[in-house]
Protein backbone atom coordinates (compact mmCIF):
# COMPACT_ATOMS: atom_id res chain seq x y z
CA UNK A 1 0.00 0.00 0.00
CA UNK A 2 1.19 3.58 -0.61
CA UNK A 3 0.08 6.61 0.95
CA UNK A 4 1.04 10.27 0.02
CA UNK A 5 1.24 13.10 2.42
CA UNK A 6 1.25 16.64 1.12
CA UNK A 7 4.62 18.20 3.51
CA UNK A 8 6.28 20.99 4.31
CA UNK A 9 9.33 20.32 7.04
CA UNK A 10 7.89 16.70 7.75
CA UNK A 11 5.04 17.71 8.83
CA UNK A 12 1.28 17.40 6.88
CA UNK A 13 1.00 20.61 5.02
CA UNK A 14 -2.11 22.65 5.63
CA UNK A 15 -3.39 23.01 2.08
CA UNK A 16 -2.49 20.23 -0.48
CA UNK A 17 -2.46 22.09 -3.55
CA UNK A 18 1.16 24.77 -1.82
CA UNK A 19 2.72 21.67 -0.59
CA UNK A 20 6.63 21.85 -0.50
CA UNK A 21 6.71 18.18 -1.65
CA UNK A 22 4.68 15.08 -1.13
CA UNK A 23 6.25 12.37 1.20
CA UNK A 24 4.86 9.26 -0.46
CA UNK A 25 5.08 6.12 2.25
CA UNK A 26 4.81 2.15 1.62
CA UNK A 27 3.72 0.07 3.80
CA UNK A 28 3.69 -3.91 3.68
CA UNK A 29 0.94 -6.37 4.17
CA UNK A 30 1.08 -6.29 8.42
CA UNK A 31 0.90 -2.24 8.02
CA UNK A 32 3.95 -1.64 8.50
CA UNK A 33 5.97 1.36 6.69
CA UNK A 34 9.01 -0.20 4.99
CA UNK A 35 10.17 3.08 2.33
CA UNK A 36 9.57 6.62 1.95
CA UNK A 37 10.51 8.85 -0.61
CA UNK A 38 9.64 12.54 -1.24
CA UNK A 39 7.84 13.59 -4.58
CA UNK A 40 8.61 17.24 -5.79
CA UNK A 41 5.08 19.38 -5.68
CA UNK A 42 4.53 20.87 -8.88
CA UNK A 43 3.88 25.11 -9.31
CA UNK A 44 0.73 26.03 -8.81
CA UNK A 45 -2.54 24.99 -7.78
CA UNK A 46 -2.62 21.37 -6.90
CA UNK A 47 -5.76 20.47 -8.60
CA UNK A 48 -4.89 21.91 -11.97
CA UNK A 49 -1.28 20.48 -11.64
CA UNK A 50 -0.55 16.68 -13.09
CA UNK A 51 0.22 15.41 -8.85
CA UNK A 52 -2.56 12.94 -9.31
CA UNK A 53 -1.64 11.27 -12.03
CA UNK A 54 1.99 11.03 -10.70
CA UNK A 55 0.78 9.61 -7.68
CA UNK A 56 -1.81 7.29 -9.14
CA UNK A 57 1.22 6.10 -11.24
CA UNK A 58 3.56 5.45 -8.70
CA UNK A 59 0.71 3.09 -7.03
CA UNK A 60 -0.26 5.63 -4.64
CA UNK A 61 -3.92 4.80 -2.84
CA UNK A 62 -4.79 6.86 0.17
CA UNK A 63 -3.86 10.70 0.40
CA UNK A 64 -3.38 11.97 3.88
CA UNK A 65 -3.88 15.81 4.14
CA UNK A 66 -4.61 18.73 5.86
CA UNK A 67 -7.00 20.10 3.95
CA UNK A 68 -8.04 20.96 0.08
CA UNK A 69 -10.51 22.13 -1.89
CA UNK A 70 -13.35 20.20 -3.48
CA UNK A 71 -11.98 20.61 -6.89
CA UNK A 72 -8.52 18.38 -5.67
CA UNK A 73 -10.49 15.60 -4.15
CA UNK A 74 -12.24 15.16 -7.43
CA UNK A 75 -9.08 15.31 -9.58
CA UNK A 76 -7.51 12.81 -6.83
CA UNK A 77 -10.56 10.54 -6.44
CA UNK A 78 -10.82 10.31 -10.14
CA UNK A 79 -7.33 9.03 -10.41
CA UNK A 80 -7.71 6.32 -7.75
CA UNK A 81 -6.67 8.21 -4.52
CA UNK A 82 -8.72 8.08 -1.58
CA UNK A 83 -8.84 11.20 0.06
CA UNK A 84 -8.29 11.84 4.23
CA UNK A 85 -8.68 15.60 5.11
CA UNK A 86 -8.09 16.43 8.73
CA UNK A 87 -4.64 15.21 9.49
CA UNK A 88 -1.74 17.57 10.80
CA UNK A 89 1.35 17.29 12.81
CA UNK A 90 4.25 15.15 11.78
CA UNK A 91 3.87 13.16 8.62
CA UNK A 92 4.98 9.66 10.15
CA UNK A 93 3.08 9.63 12.75
CA UNK A 94 0.30 10.51 10.83
CA UNK A 95 1.02 7.83 8.27
CA UNK A 96 1.68 4.83 11.59
CA UNK A 97 -1.85 5.81 13.13
CA UNK A 98 -3.85 5.61 9.98
CA UNK A 99 -2.08 2.05 9.22
CA UNK A 100 -3.48 1.30 12.63
CA UNK A 101 -6.96 2.46 11.55
CA UNK A 102 -6.94 5.53 13.86
CA UNK A 103 -7.49 8.24 11.09
CA UNK A 104 -10.21 9.22 8.97
CA UNK A 105 -11.49 11.81 6.93
CA UNK A 106 -12.81 15.23 8.37
CA UNK A 107 -14.92 15.35 5.46
CA UNK A 108 -14.72 19.28 5.37
CA UNK A 109 -13.45 21.07 2.34
CA UNK A 110 -11.71 23.63 2.70
CA UNK A 111 -13.85 27.04 1.88
CA UNK A 112 -14.21 28.75 -1.51
CA UNK A 113 -12.35 32.14 -0.33
CA UNK A 114 -8.88 31.53 -1.82
CA UNK A 115 -7.30 33.43 -4.05
CA UNK A 116 -7.13 30.94 -6.58
CA UNK A 117 -9.91 29.20 -8.88
CA UNK A 118 -9.63 25.27 -7.95
CA UNK A 119 -12.78 24.73 -6.74
CA UNK A 120 -15.50 23.09 -8.44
Amino acid sequence: MKIAVPSRDNQVDSHFGHCEYFTVFTADEKKQIIAEEKVASPVGCGCKSNIATILADQGVQFMLAGNMGDGAVNVLKASGINVIRGCSGDIKKVAEDFLRGIVSDSGTSCEHDHEHSCHS
